[in-house]
């Protein structure tokens, strides 16, 4: 770590892929002497794994091409933003920041994050926002079965449509929906939009910059039903 070359504040560091491997890319973003609001871009990453995970400073990654699993993940404070398409689990447990996918996103993204946005701007794939425990997750497109399983803080906004069993199991996070949802899981049912969830996907639908009117979504919220034991249920849930 200590032979991390630092950039200057003002120019963009830039890292080839094909050239520096990723533990090396990692190590960079992992640097406490990075300036705020330094800008790092990667290119060919030819969908490496874990690229730009684990980042606790306030800085500006930009990413050229299509990644594996777990991209941006574990983010913290970082501005990420993935010009192309994210394998499994990206913004897997973010804690803060933003992380921007301009393409499409693989299974389980935003699995257990716990705080920050992560935009998708396409569709996403199944168990979107799986025990999602705090951050907010915005899909331009649709999303894939169990999206929104056992999600228990925070909001999702899915512009598009739903597969099977969205918001199984759910607890107090809130999905907001534009369009048909195949089934609803266990526990979820929809709830009457208010002006306060008027206001709260507006102001989602502006910081992921997409036009979308508020007043055609839907709310889709934990019916409570599974918060506590039933004994007389016989197991019929």
């Amino acid at each position: 770590m200590d032979s991390v070359i630092i950039a200057s504040p003002t120019e963009t560091h830039t890292f080839d892929l094909s050239q520096t491997p990723v533990r090396a890319v990692n190590a960079y973003l992992h640097h406490s002497e990075l300036p705020n609001g330094h800008k790092v871009a990667i290119v060919n990453p030819n969908g490496a794994h874990n690229l730009a995970v684990g980042i606790d400073t306030v800085i500006e990654v930009e990413i050229h091409g299509h990644t594996g699993y777990y991209t941006a993940g574990m983010n913290k404070q970082a501005i990420v933003t993935l010009y192309g398409n994210a394998g499994t689990g990206v913004a897997e447990n973010m804690m803060s920041g933003r992380v921007h996918v301009k393409g499409f996103a693989s299974v389980s993204a935003g699995a257990s994050a716990h705080g920050g946005l992560l935009v998708i701007d396409g569709d996403a794939g199944l168990r979107c926002g799986i025990s999602l425990k705090g951050a907010d997750i915005v899909v331009g497109g649709s999303v894939g079965s169990f999206s929104g399983f056992m999600a228990q803080a925070g909001r999702m906004v899915i512009c598009g449509n739903a597969g099977d069993a969205l918001g199984d199991s759910l607890y107090e996070a809130v999905i907001y929906i534009r369009g048909t949802v195949k089934s609803l899981g266990a526990d979820a049912q929809f709830e009457p939009m208010t002006e306060e969830d008027y206001a709260i996907v507006q102001t989602l639908l502006d910081q992921a910059s997409l036009p979308h009117t508020p007043q055609d979504f839907k709310r889709i919220a934990s019916a409570r039903q599974l918060y506590h034991w039933n004994a007389d249920a016989n197991q019929e849930y």
